[in-house]
């Protein structure tokens, strides 16, 4: 789906929600999207970065210190791979944090929007139940029940590993759903997602917002 595509299906969306005119739900999702790429172009906000003594711990110097080393090398011209791979072979970074260093050094610089990856906009939500594990994985992977509580969109199952994780398509246009499951115990378990190809900040924004609902739904289903 390409960005305008996206952005011709949000003023839909309004218009049905809230009996606009189609100028007037178009102006006001056009706001709404100028103000969260504004808001995107800005320094990143630090909040949710890992904390400044375990980079330490693991590299030796802290978040400006790598920035400024990568400023001088040239960071700003390179693409994501080259700077991680610089971090790696000429600094021996581990490769955990160098692709940490480079996603926060490209966000700093105005080089990548928040959730950005090459393919697109990420997001990420997860939640812990306390279920069996058995019963977690068959709430995605069976259909039938996977519409009980995910009653605001579609998945068509690609792949999965049994207990482990599994991959959907997301009503049938080209953004992914990926989870995966961490046992913690007989009747405990995190489940993680991720919305993965999301054409821009606003639907990545919508989308974490919704994943976080959905969990919940999730869990209120499972527990209940």
């Amino acid at each position: 789906m390409t960005k305008e595509a996206s952005f011709k299906r949000r003023v839909r969306e309004r218009m049905s929600k809230t009996g606009e005119s189609y100028a007037a739900a178009r102006s006001q999702v056009a706001q709404k999207r100028d103000r969260v790429q504004a808001a995107g172009a800005r320094l990143a906000d630090t909040a949710d970065r890992p904390a400044e003594d375990k980079l330490v711990e693991a590299t030796g110097a802290g978040w400006e210190a790598w920035f400024a080393l990568l400023d001088r090398w040239g960071a700003r011209q390179r693409k994501h791979g080259e700077i991680a791979a610089h971090l790696v072979d000429d600094h021996g970074v581990p490769g955990w944090w160098s692709r940490a260093i480079t996603v926060w050094y490209e966000r700093a610089r105005g080089l990548r929007l928040k959730h950005q990856q090459a393919d697109g906009f990420t997001v990420y939500a997860s939640k812990t139940v306390a279920v069996p594990l058995d019963g977690v994985f068959d709430a995605f992977v069976d259909s039938r029940t996977r519409r009980k509580w995910l009653t605001d969109g579609a998945m068509r199952m690609r792949t999965s590993m049994p207990g482990r994780t599994a991959r959907f398509d997301w009503e049938g246009g080209p953004t992914r759903v990926s989870v995966t499951f961490d046992e913690k115990g007989p009747a405990k378990v995190t489940v993680s997602v991720a919305h993965e190809r999301l054409p821009d900040p606003d639907e990545a924004e919508t989308a974490k917002a919704a994943w976080r609902a959905r969990l919940v739904e999730l869990k209120s289903f499972l527990e209940d």
